[in-house]
């Protein structure tokens, strides 16, 4: 096969593997940048405040799923195969957008309204768990030699296409209704689009071949083996953890809660903030396979150490910068920073964490610390800003919350990476 050839080929892989990356996470942004909507429709309470907690709260809860979702279908992945199972997580995916999209409002159903919309994120969460580290290790597992870190970008990189384009359609939605319109029905829009593209990444995704490496191992792990091999490099897949929850929490910050936090703290127009958060979404796109390639030729650590002292040292003085006289200009300044931070790190993290993971367990080990990493911070980041905003009455106190995700990554780069490793083999 010529280089040409093999190239465009290996490109259609990237492209058919990450499409279904790009719905899960759009169905994340759109469920965050509408949470004060879907609290008014679902969540109703005489208390604008806690009606947005339950929804954040819901947002959340699906996170807890992931950990669920990582190991039976990590395991079933490791088993089975890497185009099986994303097929199968691509399918309890659509069933949870279709619910959210679809159920009527608390003033219809009553209380079965809001346990509907949380069972969608529960089996979106469930799903999720294993979607994004079986698209990351298919990735790993074509990338050419010494370009790892750049195909593995790519996983991240589709998610910011779903960040723009769920910005995109925000704007486009406030510009067209109003944002009285958009409030009161034209936010589940979004989710019936989502519900519409579902068809298209199952004919994408159904092209999907069987990753060479996973397809040349003779031996599949049993259930009992993956289970064995996990709990003896639980120490690996706590420091993993750690890892992930930098790159989570300031993802989060700056797509996922932009939009509620520019409305609700710095009293910022829905536009203003949905062009931000599409500004945003375009940078890391940009940076991440930037950043992929440079930690192929620079290695992991470096990049991961830089990008975590970064936050550590500019997070709270940023936020503060911001918050003393918020406008359009300076959050998209600060969102642009934080970007380039998310993307340093992110880009170097995610192959990191593959290469630490035992080939066997290789999908079940990345997508529980992953899983593990949001469910415990990374995905309540909006409902925890939220609530920090309300008890310390500064605006900033998000600063704080990338502050303490940054320091656990710091200390966990320095682990992950001094010896002995931290790996255990199960034969």
């Amino acid at each position: 096969m010529s280089d040409t050839s093999s190239t465009s080929s290996r490109a259609k892989a990237i492209f058919r593997v990450a499409s279904g990356n790009f719905l899960e996470m759009y169905d994340f942004m759109v469920y965050g940048f509408y949470a004060s909507a879907i609290a008014t429709t679902f969540f109703p309470s005489g208390n604008a405040f806690a009606s947005l907690m339950m929804s954040l709260a819901t947002f959340g809860a699906g996170f807890l799923m992931r950990p669920f979702g990582a190991i039976v279908l990590g395991a079933y992945i490791d088993r089975h195969g890497r185009r099986q199972g994303l097929l199968l997580t691509l399918g309890l995916m659509s069933v949870g957008i279709l619910l959210i999209a679809c159920t009527p409002g608390y003033a219809t159903l009553g209380a079965l309204a809001p346990l509907l919309v949380l069972a969608g994120r529960l089996l979106q969460g469930f799903a999720a768990g294993a979607e994004l580290g079986g698209v990351s290790v298919y990735l790993a597992e074509i990338a050419t030699p010494g370009r790892r870190g750049f195909y593995v970008s790519w996983q991240s990189a589709s998610q910011q296409l779903a960040v723009v384009f769920a910005a995109t359609l925000g704007v486009a939605l406030h510009y067209q209704f109003g944002a009285q319109a958009v409030d009161t029905w034209a936010w589940r829009i979004p989710f019936l689009i989502g519900c519409l593209i579902v068809p298209v990444m199952f004919l994408i995704r159904r092209s999907l071949q069987e990753s060479p490496e996973f397809a040349a191992r003779r031996h599949r792990p049993s259930i009992d083996e993956i289970l064995r091999s996990i709990t003896a490099n639980r120490r690996l897949i706590v420091a993993g953890t750690g890892l992930v929850i930098m790159t989570t929490v300031s993802f989060y910050l700056i797509t996922a809660y932009t939009p509620t936090y520019g409305k609700t703290a710095l009293h910022l127009s829905n536009m203003d903030s949905l062009l931000v958060t599409c500004c945003i979404g375009l940078s890391n796109f940009v940076w991440l396979p930037v950043m992929g390639t440079l930690s192929d030729r620079l290695g992991r650590r470096p990049l991961m150490l830089a990008a975590t002292v970064l936050a550590i040292v500019t997070a709270w003085p940023a936020l503060n910068w911001l918050t003393q006289a918020p406008s359009f200009l300076r959050l998209l300044i600060v969102g642009e920073w934080l970007s380039l931070i998310y993307g340093m790190y992110n880009g170097a993290m995610v192959v990191a964490l593959i290469e630490l993971m035992p080939p066997v367990v290789r999908t079940t080990g990345f997508s529980l610390a992953y899983s593990l990493a949001t469910a415990t911070m990374g995905g309540f980041t909006p409902t925890v800003c939220t609530w920090l905003i309300h008890a310390t009455s500064s605006n900033a106190a998000p600063g704080l919350w990338l502050t303490l995700a940054a320091l656990i990554g710091l200390v966990c780069t320095f682990l992950v990476y001094r010896p002995p490793s931290l790996v255990t083999e199960i034969a």
